[in-house]
């Protein structure tokens, strides 16, 4: 369907809350069930919110790469693309800190959140699927879900028995980076017990693209002469990634206890990194030379290589849920992680900058039993985090991190109607050696739905959200090379606070599957990064300070499928989809909002191969913060076949790309001197049993 038909359905919507977790068992089918943001689960069909599932399936299939770059085709969601090494999801154009990633429903404890080029320590072949939750869901985990959740899942801790073994594999190639990648996982379980393994190794080179690595607009504002698309590669993103790790789990009639370790050991090129520490007439040169795409850091540099970075992280998590008759409540649920990490930024094959991380986080809920149609659940989560960066990028300074939380979730479900609420209060700390910050939050949330006909269902929300300042935001003294400015923190700052309305319809009957979302979020206290006008002496990058002003951002997704043939296990199915956010502050519009996309697939399956043509708009953004470079849109063509000769086993050939494209993520940092790669071809083949 056309993005004008489809945002318009969204845009009717006038009005939907944190998605809260079980149905009531009232009479109403369950589908897939939602598990982030509450120990209770509703249906996927059934959350006042704008939520995708990704499958084990479907991560198979998905974009490869990254986190972000696995989720960029879900409408509403972009990838902060860093090169193929480093992405995480940007979500109705928020992003870092605003944007929360789990694994298993506990912080990451690493530095994703603090700058785009820091690889998120989880990657998508780790998991048994991934929940994404657009738009506040600060209730159930505090204000960094500000923006949104994305809760990675994995099996290395059994929650249900284990009779024998199972397991899957799965492995890939691909052309455009000469990239090889494979996985697995293993279940075994002897009586109550259940022990599990895992591993996956991704290794890539520099990636193909259809024009220049710096875009037609980067190098008219140098001054540069464009001579038009010229095929090449982006260098210095290359990427090596081990992971793997194990589980033990005891599951009895009473409940679940189970303990894991992950060991995550990444290498990765970080494009354009480099390019700015040649400060001696770097742009005469160019107007000498124009072939720089091939030979730029050797021009700037001499031997000089690009930035690497080497990431280690070493993780330890602890779940349990325990039947038990307290009062009210039914079951005990309690999850935690500990988490080591160090991140090595190499130059010139030495270390220069080293960013650590340790900490804690851990969370207890008491889930009530049902009654007529009543759910609920109370917590407490708490988190400690020991933050350092040493070295010539080190522009935050030591800090430790400590947050406590309490909060409610409750939902009545009466088939046809029903409403949900929840409280939350958190105090955050965040202690240098020369001053500390504290914070203390409240956040609230009410919505409402109706079930008025059978397939129908519409929801709405309300919601207040308060997220402290981070550590950068605070306190950040210094250059920044990934941002490509010397960031100055501001430790008078604020709570950031939003006030969200979001609107949800889903239809589901016959031929058509419709979901249409419509939010609007007014920011007080939106904290900004924003240039002076002055430069640094001694970096020659421009002072950028972190301010806080009014914001407003409003937009809406839709998705749509319509059935327009089937004959037995064969069909014929047609699906659109579309995006739009925009966003602005009293000091004009913020960096790096996405433009708004639009998607359209054919799809014909039949038992045993399935088939998928697509074709993606993004469109065009102009509208710019000061100092951003305006971003062309551009339009893909992608292509898959899969096809399943028996049980458990797949193989499938995928193009991305076919039209070759030049496309640029406006999202990113480095959309004008990385574009995403182009043509591609992917062939994998996965066994489960």
């Amino acid at each position: 369907m056309r993005k004008s038909l489809l945002l318009a359905s969204a845009g009717l919507l006038v009005a939907a809350g944190p998605a809260l977790g079980q149905t009531s068992g009232r009479g109403n089918e369950i589908t897939e069930v939602v598990v982030t943001a509450a120990p209770f689960v509703v249906s996927l069909d059934s959350v006042t919110t704008s939520v995708d599932v990704l499958t084990r399936d479907d991560l198979d299939t998905a974009n490869a790469g990254g986190l972000g770059e696995a989720l960029s085709d879900l409408p509403g969601v972009r990838s902060s693309f860093f090169g193929p090494g480093a992405s995480r999801p940007v979500i109705r154009g928020l992003a870092g800190p605003r944007v929360l990633v789990l694994t298993n429903g506990v912080g990451m404890v690493d530095a994703s959140a603090l700058s785009p080029d820091h690889q998120v320590a989880v990657d998508p072949q780790e998991a048994r699927r991934i929940e994404v939750l657009r738009g506040p869901a600060a209730l159930a985990y505090g204000g960094s879900a500000i923006g949104g959740v994305v809760n990675v899942i994995d099996d290395r801790i059994a929650e249900a028995p284990v009779d024998g073994i199972e397991g899957r594999v799965f492995g890939a190639i691909s052309s455009v980076d000469t990239g090889e990648m494979a996985s697995g996982a293993l279940k075994a379980g002897t009586g109550p017990w259940v022990f599990s393994l895992d591993a996956l190794r991704r290794q890539t080179e520099d990636y193909d693209v259809p024009t220049g690595a710096e875009s037609r607009r980067q190098l008219v504002a140098e001054g540069e002469e464009y001579f038009g698309p010229q095929s090449g590669q982006v260098e210095n993103t290359a990427v090596t990634i081990d992971s793997y790790g194990a589980g033990l789990s005891y599951v009895g009639e009473a409940g679940f206890l189970g303990l894991a370790v992950k060991q995550t050991d990444s290498r990765y090129g970080v494009p354009g990194h480099a390019h700015e520490h040649g400060h001696d007439d770097d742009h005469d040169d160019h107007d000498d030379d124009h072939d720089h795409d091939e030979d730029h850091d050797e021009d700037d540099h001499g031997e000089e290589e690009g930035v690497r970075i080497d990431l280690k992280q070493t993780r330890y998590d602890l779940r349990g849920g325990m039947n038990l008759a307290l009062g009210p409540f039914e079951r005990l649920r309690v999850s935690g992680g500990y988490a080591d990490y160090e991140h090595v930024e190499i130059e010139d094959g030495a270390p220069a900058t080293r960013f650590l991380s340790e900490g804690w986080e851990g969370r207890l809920e008491l889930v009530q039993a049902e009654r007529d149609g009543w759910q609920g659940a109370v917590g407490v989560q708490a988190l400690t985090r020991d933050f350092d960066a040493q070295g010539d990028e080190a522009y935050v300074p030591a800090v430790e991190i400590a947050e406590a939380g309490v909060f409610t979730l409750q939902r009545l479900d009466r088939d046809s109607w029903g409403v949900e609420g929840g409280l939350r209060f958190d105090r955050r700390s965040l202690e240098t050696a020369a001053v500390k910050a504290e914070f203390d939050n409240v956040s609230a949330s009410f919505g409402a739905f109706l079930r008025p006909a059978p397939g129908w269902y519409a929801g709405f929300s309300l919601s207040r959200t308060a997220r402290a300042p981070t550590e950068a935001e605070l306190f950040a003294e210094g250059a920044h090379i990934a941002t490509r400015a010397f960031e100055v923190g501001n430790p008078n700052l604020d709570s950031e606070v939003s006030y969200a309305l979001d609107a949800t319809l889903h239809y589901d009957g016959g031929p058509w599957d419709a979901d249409l979302h419509a939010f609007a979020v007014r920011y007080e206290g939106f904290i900004d990064l924003r240039p002076t006008g002055a430069e640094d002496a001694e970096s020659e990058l421009g002072v950028f300070n972190y301010q806080q002003t009014d914001a407003e951002f409003w937009g809406g997704e839709a998705e749509v499928a319509y059935r327009l043939w089937q004959d037995g296990d064969r069909s014929f199915t047609l699906e659109g989809a579309a995006d739009y956010v925009r966003g602005d502050t009293d000091l004009g519009a913020p960096a790096r909002i996405p433009p708004w996309s639009a998607t359209g697939r054919a799809i014909f399956a039949t038992g045993w191969w399935t088939g998928k043509l697509e074709l993606r708009q993004v469109g065009e953004q102009t509208r710019v913060a000061q100092g951003e470079l305006p971003t062309d849109g551009y339009r893909m063509i992608n292509a898959s076949v899969v096809v399943r000769p028996t049980d458990g086993f797949k193989v499938f050939l995928e193009g991305r790309n076919l039209n070759d494209a030049e496309a640029r993520e406006h999202a990113s940092f480095l959309k004008d001197l990385a574009p995403l790669p182009g043509r591609s071809f992917r062939l994998g083949v996965g066994y489960a049993f």
